[in-house]
């Protein structure tokens, strides 16, 4: 349908983003019904054989399946409002900036949206520009209600004609590149891809190149049995053992296992809040340290799309803590460009280094290049409409992960930034295989990443130093850093962002200046 002018301005995008969470809550009671199902079937086996009781239990198993199979349907109404909600924002932003360029020139905008000039003067090229802005913005807004009132027709046929049917048998096999997984997920219907969410989620949840949306359908079905398995394997831990290093060791692997319980419930909150823009789970895994992938908003409709890859320490029990990272990134991108649709990627999805020892060691990140890799590769070939401008921004040890695989593998990325680097595996910017002039970086005065020397300029100052020859020590360059040219020097061959002194963990900080210069990167302004 077509949006009118005072139909937007009224228009409340916080109301639909609302009743998207409010369809999202319904999962729980459709689980319970399942299960009470299965319960039911369950408690009548023991005490009924027969014709009768077999036709019984079949028919609670079809029930049950029935039952089971809103779940996508439900996700899928949830996502589909909540981007209504995020683009009408945007055409409000849009129609407000016009309408304030209106009253800086001068301008009379009436109700039906019909801009003109003041009583007694004559129309200029303004009166043109801002209408132009104005139509855009409730083209903008035409065009979601359409595409969100054709996703629910679709649903709302599929609740008569059935929601899912049974796909054809073959799959990408492992090999298969982003690009042929979108092809074949494009190929299919509707009601073949809620089949394949509600019956192979995890296969859908982890494979790059399926849409968004579909991965975060997937995953979501798999959250609560995620959660058993670590709170399982905690609970395994609590056991005691004899006095010695078995039981030190124990108690060590019970406290990472509950952070990593605290820190999956509080993703899990983050999943289920109406607060922000919506989160999307592209991945999680409770194995080990436990790792997680979550988009703030949806990467495949942002025009700007940012990936935040976490450094040293970085598990799921830290989780919540970086993703509170990328949503400021988020928010202050929002702040200076509220007209723009933007999205963050949290991508913990490597073993970071536990320590020290580990982290002077460019193994984790060479392990985590290939994965980097087809997760950006992803995003391309499942965005929507024109390319999005990709930013894949790496912290401490996260920027050698980066650097490492832009070097060895290449990185669908319109920019590169790097913050409190140890250095990211090259020498020069070139090496990296981005445009020129998109590889930034920023490293804080008093970040003590400054001081992480190689081992051979550590044991060259530390024989200068007890020599005559001290002095000398202050020649060496202060600009190789453990992992190559430090990315913060122009030599490097980048571009540098300020940072205040925050030291290593504060360039998120709102008084930072380095969170306004992520923001802008991430932009393109």
């Amino acid at each position: 349908m077509t949006v009118g002018y005072a139909q937007l301005w009224r228009a409340d995008p916080g109301g639909w983003a609302d009743a998207g969470a409010a369809w999202r809550g319904l999962t729980g009671p459709v689980r319970q019904r399942a299960d009470a199902l299965a319960a039911r079937a369950a408690a009548l086996r023991p005490g009924w054989s027969g014709g009768a009781a077999t036709g019984a239990q079949g028919r609670l198993g079809m029930l049950r399946e029935a039952v089971t199979d809103v779940l996508p349907a439900v996700l899928e109404v949830d996502q589909t409002l909540a981007e209504f909600a995020a683009r009408l924002r945007v055409a409000k932003a849009r129609l407000a900036a016009a309408v304030a360029a209106a009253e800086a020139g001068g301008l009379l905008v009436d109700r039906t949206g019909v801009v003109r000039p003041r009583p007694g003067e004559r129309a200029g090229p303004a009166v043109a520009q801002v209408a132009a802005e104005v139509r855009g913005a409730l083209a903008l807004a035409g065009a979601a209600d359409r595409e969100a009132t054709g996703r629910l027709a679709e649903l709302a046929r599929a609740a008569g004609s059935g929601w899912v049917s049974v796909p054809p048998a073959w799959r990408p096999g492992p090999g298969a590149g982003p690009a042929e997984v979108s092809r074949w997920w494009a190929g299919l219907t509707p009601a073949e891809r809620r089949w394949l969410v509600r019956h192979e989620p995890a296969r859908v949840g982890r494979l790059d190149g399926v849409p968004v949306a579909a991965r975060d359908q997937a995953n979501r079905l798999l959250l609560a049995g995620w959660r058993a398995e670590l709170a399982e394997r905690h609970r395994r831990l609590l056991r005691p053992l004899p006095a010695g290093p078995l039981e030190v060791a124990r108690l060590a692997r019970a406290a990472r296992a509950e952070a990593a319980l605290r820190g999956l419930d509080a993703l899990g909150e983050r999943l289920a809040g109406a607060e922000g823009p919506r989160a999307y789970l592209l991945g999680l895994d409770p194995a080990g340290d436990g790792r997680a992938v979550v988009a703030l908003g949806n990467p495949d409709r942002a025009g700007a799309v940012l990936t935040y890859v976490p450094g040293m320490t970085a598990d799921l029990a830290d989780a919540p803590g970086e993703l509170g990272r990328a949503a400021r990134v988020l928010d202050r991108c929002t702040a200076l460009a509220p007209a723009d649709e933007a999205a963050a990627v949290l991508w913990l999805d490597y073993d970071a280094p536990d320590a020290l020892p580990e982290a002077a060691r460019p193994g984790p990140a060479e392990a985590a290049g290939p994965a980097l890799h087809r997760f950006q590769e992803g995003l391309r070939a499942s965005h929507e409409g024109a390319p999005a401008r990709q930013t894949v921004l790496g912290h401490s040890y996260g920027s050698l992960v980066v650097g490492t695989a832009a070097r060895d593998h290449g990185l669908s990325a319109d920019a590169l930034v790097f913050v409190g680097s140890p250095g990211v595996g090259v020498d020069h910017a070139g090496e990296l295989g981005t445009a020129p002039g998109q590889v930034w970086a920023a490293t804080a005065p008093d970040d003590v990443i400054r001081l992480a020397r190689p081992p051979e300029d550590l044991a060259r100052r530390a024989v200068l130093a007890g020599t005559p020859f001290g002095p000398a020590a202050a020649v060496l360059d202060d600009h190789e850093l453990w992992f190559g040219h430090d990315p913060a020097d122009p030599g490097f061959g980048g571009r540098r962002f300020p940072s205040g002194r925050y030291g290593h963990a504060g360039y998120w900080d709102p008084d930072n200046p380095a969170l306004d210069g992520m923001a802008r990167i991430v932009l393109g302004r």
